[in-house]
């Protein structure tokens, strides 16, 4: 697995907004990002959110990506629009719900699928809820310290 993009966002634009709009905080790039046994990504809105947290770091497919800007004709997006931590390439996500992986020294635990919501539709192109449904990423919990890198 390879790690193209690495994002944090110091708000939720989704989370908690139901019945409301969206939030305008932006998902930064970083070119690494620590990684916190137990709490999530520094600077991240879901560092330290809960103890045992199931989505203390989210993982996306850039192969999903790219399939969607084909599907939906979206050629002006970047992979940030999905507000997913860590955009991959290289690995089926949906293979690690379950397990422990590593990637670059650091233990993880892939706990669920990171499944879309509606916001997807306002987010990318309407229909994308539907079209990420058993594709949304990979939500992980953080079982070992260290640093991130973007390759």
């Amino acid at each position: 697995m390879r790690l193209l993009h690495l994002y944090i966002s110091p708000e939720h634009n989704y989370y908690g907004h139901h019945g409301q709009p969206a939030g305008t905080a932006p998902m930064l790039e970083v070119d690494e990002v620590e990684c916190v046994a137990g709490k999530g990504l520094r600077g991240d809105r879901f560092f330290g959110y809960k103890e045992d947290y199931k989505g203390q770091v989210t993982f996306f497919e850039h192969e999903v990506y790219e399939r969607l800007c084909a599907q939906f004709g979206i050629h002006d997006l970047p992979p940030s629009v999905f507000r997913r931590n860590i955009i991959t390439t290289g690995a089926d996500l949906n293979e690690l719900i379950g397990g422990e992986f590593e990637v670059q020294g650091v233990r993880f635990i892939g706990t669920q699928e990171s499944a879309p919501c509606h916001w997807m539709n306002q987010a990318f192109a309407e229909g994308a809820e539907d079209a990420l449904k058993g594709h949304g990423g990979l939500r992980a919990r953080i079982l070992s310290d260290g640093i991130l890198r973007r390759e």
